[in-house]
């Protein structure tokens, strides 16, 4: 495995929670939804569902690290908080770096937000009430269809495509959100710097400083924030060296700014991924109870 994957694969594994010591939320798991095809490869997301009283809600999950995705990371039984809560999680695997770079990954997880949309009443799913959630990359791509989730194409020839690619809420874990300032200003990490093993996600276009200020800036969530950015949650260790703390820090504070809700819970000590991360998952569930469903703790 070429090294860049392997810190990815690393990277997602500390994503997942390990499964509870007491019995996991009952679900029943629909395998291998196909959502799109890209060059005669199928696209899959799995759809877990919680066994009893579901609440009618759909959190979408990205399986992703490094931006490299695999069906075999998709672990349901890490989805307890939000399955003890009713939710259906839609887990969506995307194609992965190095064939794939960074924005036609995005354009994968436009697509599947559609699908789920155009298929949720299936489901028993509300389609204009969806949460999105991941960490790292998965931080990233949720940002992205934060920031960037938008109507489809009315006269688009596949129906799926007419559907829009919003999100209503977000919560996700220590995400990169300006890859031009990482972790101090004007640090550029667009596939160098702390980033150079993920090279391979970002591509040609990453190879001069010139093209990088663009396309970093092309690639950056925080250069999308409006006032319309849906609430949004985001958990980040203060030790964390790989994704400084600093890249959540500025995108709460300019979606404040902007006249967003956001807001940043800092985890003392946590690294990128630490021990008991179920226990900021449910504090992401009751980010979705509020902001999906209208219900406060």
């Amino acid at each position: 495995m070429h090294p860049s994957l392997r810190l990815a694969a690393l990277a997602f594994l500390l994503l997942l929670p390990p499964a509870r010591a007491q019995e996991p939320a009952a679900f029943t798991r629909t395998e291998d939804v196909v959502y799109g095809r890209k060059f005669g490869t199928a696209l899959t997301l799995d759809v877990i569902q919680p066994a009893k009283e579901p609440n009618g809600y759909g959190i979408i999950y990205m399986v992703s690290g490094g931006w490299f995705s695999s069906h075999d990371a998709v672990n349901p039984r890490g989805y307890a908080p939000y399955l003890d809560r009713g939710y259906t999680v839609f887990a969506v695997v995307h194609g992965s770096q190095p064939r794939f770079i960074i924005p036609e990954v995005a354009q994968d997880i436009h697509r599947a937000v559609r699908f789920i949309r155009a298929n949720a009443k299936k489901w028993g799913v509300n389609p204009e009430h969806l949460g999105i959630t991941g960490g790292s990359a998965g931080g990233h791509l949720s940002l992205t269809m934060g920031t960037q989730g938008g109507p489809g194409k009315a006269d688009a020839k596949d129906p799926i495509d007419r559907e829009s690619s919003a999100v209503q809420a977000v919560a996700c874990f220590f995400p990169p959100t300006d890859f031009l300032n990482y972790g101090t200003a004007g640090e550029d990490a667009v596939g160098t710097g702390i980033l150079h093993d993920y090279k391979p996600a970002f591509g040609p276009r990453a190879d001069t400083p010139e093209s990088r200020q663009i396309y970093g800036r092309e690639i950056s969530p925080i250069y999308f924030i409006t006032a319309a950015l849906p609430p949004t949650l985001i958990v980040h260790g203060d030790a964390d060296k790989l994704v400084p703390m600093q890249q959540a820090e500025t995108f709460v504070q300019r979606a404040t700014e902007a006249g967003a809700k956001a807001q940043l819970i800092v985890h003392p000590g946590g690294a990128h991924g630490w021990g008991g991360m179920e226990k900021d998952m449910a504090a992401m569930a009751d980010w979705f109870d509020e902001h999906l469903r209208g219900v406060k703790k």
